[in-house]
């Protein structure tokens, strides 16, 4: 989920701020909320999530020489899936109370299904212990489409996004290995 939380002032000339009111320094306590804030670690189905709520872009500004009168702190809302997308708002809304706060994106998180037969006989094809996903893919549409899906693949998820991202060729041909074992059992 994305949201946008808004700050207002009074434009005016730097070399007259008093004139004016400087939106981006009222952000600062939205940046506070964000430092402070603790996500919830949420225990399902065997599967541990971990909530995140980040600032992850900020604007402002008109000039160099001018007290901006607006400034927007984009915030991305990362909900574990015992949370629906209303829920999941009234949260963001809540944390940032007092503040002009739009939800600009949001998608569903998915449960971990693992109860779905078609998903237990995968885990036992594939083996491993099963983990949460961290990150939206697909499988959050599908499971509130009532379809059972999974999210499996090679890579270590935690360089995602990374300038260093990667998967090792190895672990490529396992998945792929491992993905034929289960379609042909």
């Amino acid at each position: 989920m994305r949201a946008v939380v808004r700050t207002t002032g009074t434009r005016a000339h730097s070399a007259r701020s008093w004139l004016g009111s400087n939106a981006i320094h009222a952000a600062a306590e939205i940046l506070t909320r964000l430092s402070a804030y603790q996500p919830r670690v949420v225990p399902i189905e065997g599967c541990t999530y971990r909530e995140g709520l980040n600032a992850v872009n900020i604007t402002g500004g008109v000039a160099g020489n001018i007290v901006p009168d607006e400034c927007v702190v984009t915030v991305n809302y990362r909900f574990a899936p015992d949370r629906d997308e209303k829920a999941a708002a009234a949260h963001v809304k809540e944390v940032f109370d007092g503040f002009d706060v739009e939800i600009t994106d949001s998608a569903p998180s998915a449960p971990p299904g693992l109860s779905a037969p078609a998903a237990q006989a995968f885990v036992r094809a594939i083996g491993g212990t099963p983990v949460a996903k961290y990150g939206w893919t697909d499988v959050g549409r599908l499971a509130t489409l009532g379809i059972p899906a999974v999210n499996f693949g090679p890579g270590d998820p935690n360089t995602a996004h990374k300038r260093d991202e990667y998967v090792e060729m190895p672990k490529i041909t396992t998945a792929a290995e491992a993905l034929v074992r289960f379609l042909a059992g």
